[in-house]
């Protein structure tokens, strides 16, 4: 990302973060708006497909589907959700061989939405568009033309378990990576697992945590423009090298059979106090909350080397939209809720309170309170311009690149690659998906 960019980025998600201060203080939220409109009034039974990714959310959704339903008379929602490991990729283009198509899905935008950009709908006219942070339209903007209505905001780091940290007797947090071993090791002294590593789950690799060495680039859009170029490489690459580092520090103080970690068990493990530190993000909040109600949890950046002011940043960005299928005979009820999950009272309330996302629309109003302690860590990171870039929608073929090198990483962590031949593990995927 250049710095002009960047720069655009942190000031509009700034501008995000006041309008939530100023809407959770002093706006009234009103009753009847346009999004409440019943759509079953045509007297048509109507079937909204939704075929979605967020397993974390996938309850709460399906209550809102409900909630839909009950003010539209005449129209069902159906939802299918596969994620949490699953690969969603597959299973999108499988619906959509078979002739199952959805009407609405999720894109990531970047190189994933030119892979669907065929059969997606252009929602520029949407009257949600003018109270969307400038900065989420990012992704899904093709040509000038909107294509996707952001999820929200989401940010990821080391989590870490307030209690457990104290218990150690770690009274600063680290920024560096020798300031983040030395608390592994005063965690360990006191029988203490540092980390919970979910290396079974190929994103948590092929996307988050090689996405650190991209956004810690000098540049890193030209870094990716020269890999697409030939004039960039992975093997000799600095911030590469660095990055690797942290990978030993994790896989030392870690727990055992990270490979054969999921998701699920990793987060129960770090929730259960199992573990002081993990890989994961805001996302996990309603798992966590659930799970534990009493843990005290924070958000601890990812250093890759010893500059406190460099490595000191959470990766923040737009983690997926909602887009139509063009074709769907239904597209202009799927419009509907689309509209009505973000305009309502109801879609409103679900989002902040019940899927605990930081909204990416400046009308609907949040707080810590509403969305807990990792959220309002993501919101001050961003007040203070501390945040790096999300860049594995840039890879080429998207979720293709990231399933290689998270191969990659997890033959690393077994021992069957070295550090060299991992990266030209990474060259050659890079090579031979761009275009």
């Amino acid at each position: 990302m250049t710095k002009s960019k960047k720069f655009a980025f942190l000031g509009l998600i700034g501008a995000l973060l006041l309008a939530i201060v100023v809407a959770g203080c002093g706006q009234k939220q009103s009753g009847g708006t346009q999004g409440e409109q019943p759509a079953g009034e045509t007297g048509k039974n109507v079937t909204l497909k939704i075929f979605q990714f967020k397993v974390e959310i996938a309850e709460q959704l399906a209550q809102l589907a409900k909630e839909y339903e009950k003010a539209n008379p005449g129209v069902k929602i159906q939802i299918d959700t596969v994620g949490g490991g699953a690969d969603y990729g597959a299973a999108l283009k499988a619906k959509f061989s078979s002739g199952d198509k959805p009407d609405i899905f999720n894109n990531g935008g970047f190189s994933d939405l030119d892979l669907w950009l065929e059969h997606l709908e252009d929602l520029s006219d949407q009257p949600w568009v003018s109270d969307l942070v400038d900065a989420a339209k990012e992704p899904m903007t093709k040509d000038g033309k909107l294509y996707g209505q952001p999820l929200n905001l989401e940010g990821y780091g080391f989590l870490y378990n307030k209690d457990l940290f104290a218990e150690a007797g770690i009274t600063e947090l680290p920024k560096t990576l020798t300031q983040l071993e030395d608390v592994a090791k005063k965690l360990q002294a006191k029988g203490i697992t540092p980390f919970v590593n979910g290396y079974g789950e190929w994103w948590v690799l092929g996307n988050h945590f090689v996405n650190l060495p991209f956004a810690h680039q000098p540049d890193t859009n030209k870094f990716i423009d020269g890999l697409n170029k030939g004039t960039e490489k992975f093997v000799g690459n600095p911030v590469f090298d660095n990055w690797v580092k942290l990978f030993d520090l994790q896989l030392k103080y870690g727990n055992q059979n990270p490979l054969q970690t999921d998701y699920n068990t990793q987060v129960t493990t770090f929730a259960t106090g199992k573990a002081a530190m993990t890989q994961q993000g805001n996302w996990t909040q309603v798992q966590l909350t659930k799970t534990n109600p009493n843990l005290k949890v924070g958000f601890l950046p990812m250093p890759i080397s010893d500059d406190a002011a460099a490595n000191d940043k959470l990766p923040v960005g737009v983690p997926n939209s909602w887009v139509i299928n063009k074709n769907s005979p239904v597209k202009d009820e799927a419009k509907k809720f689309l509209n009505w999950m973000v305009t309502s009272d109801v879609g409103k309330r679900y989002i902040t309170q019940e899927f605990k996302f930081i909204p990416a629309f400046k009308s609907i109003p949040a707080d810590e309170a509403t969305l807990g302690p990792l959220a309002a860590d993501i919101m001050k990171y961003v007040k203070d311009n501390k945040t790096l870039s999300w860049n594995w929608f840039k890879f080429p073929s998207g979720e293709a690149s990231s399933k290689k090198f998270a191969d990659a990483m997890q033959a690393y962590v077994a021992k069957r690659m070295t550090k060299e031949q991992m990266f030209e593990d990474f060259q050659k995927t890079w090579d031979s998906l761009k275009k």
